[in-house]
């Protein structure tokens, strides 16, 4: 039934106006609910900061000398992709590959390494070793002798070049020479390299005849 205000008193037709101003409660939540973050205060990020190059090529260096290969080869293969202006990695990949047999990709790899320092006697070292192998011994001597170029004190590379001079050239007063550089480099006299110089030295002294007898 329609209730004309005029038949209301002023009482009761405050309490309806009261009534239909007052807003509904609403339930309250059974768990708090928190608060969306202010933006002035910006929430904090939790990835941690990227690693420089030289952190990661630490890193990766690690584990090869852990004998982690597959580790190390990876953290070489990321870095000199992203970076392939660095020499180091693409000679650790080339050492890798190397060592596993892989002989054309570690060629490869340490030619992107002279690209990227020329100056790079371990890759220079590495080569050599790879053509003599192959039987490329006039390549192999050219890579020692750039390695020794840039390190002229290697012994490691004078070892190996008088090793290819005996064994693969046949140039017996070239290898007896390097061998002796490389005992005076050293300072050791290895039992090894003590019996070539000794072999060699034989087969260079002339020979003697004694006069008189028939």
């Amino acid at each position: 039934m329609k209730v004309s205000s005029k038949r209301l008193t002023p009482a009761l037709l405050a309490l309806l106006l009261a009534a239909c101003a007052a807003p509904q409660k609403r339930p309250l939540p059974d768990r708090p609910v928190a608060e969306p973050p202010s933006p002035s205060q910006p929430a904090a990020v939790s990835a941690e900061p990227a690693k420089d190059p030289q952190t990661r090529f630490n890193e990766a260096l690690a584990a090869l000398k852990a004998k982690k290969l597959k580790e190390a080869r990876e953290g070489f293969g990321t870095l000199a992709k992203e970076h392939p202006e660095l020499a180091g990695p693409l000679t650790n990949l080339g050492i890798l590959d190397a060592k596993a047999g892989q002989r054309q990709a570690a060629v490869a790899q340490f030619s992107r390494a002279l690209v990227a320092n020329p100056q790079n006697a371990i890759a220079y070292n590495w080569l050599g070793i790879l053509y003599r192998e192959s039987g490329d011994y006039a390549r192999a001597e050219q890579s020692y002798l750039r390695a020794l170029a840039i390190q002229p004190n290697d012994a490691a590379v004078i070892l190996n070049l008088g090793m290819l001079y005996d064994v693969y050239l046949k140039r017996p007063a070239d290898a007896l020479a390097r061998y002796r550089e490389y005992q005076t480099l050293t300072g050791t006299k290895e039992l090894k390299v003590t019996a070539w110089i000794r072999a060699l030295e034989a087969s260079q002294a002339p020979v003697t005849t004694e006069a008189g007898k028939s």
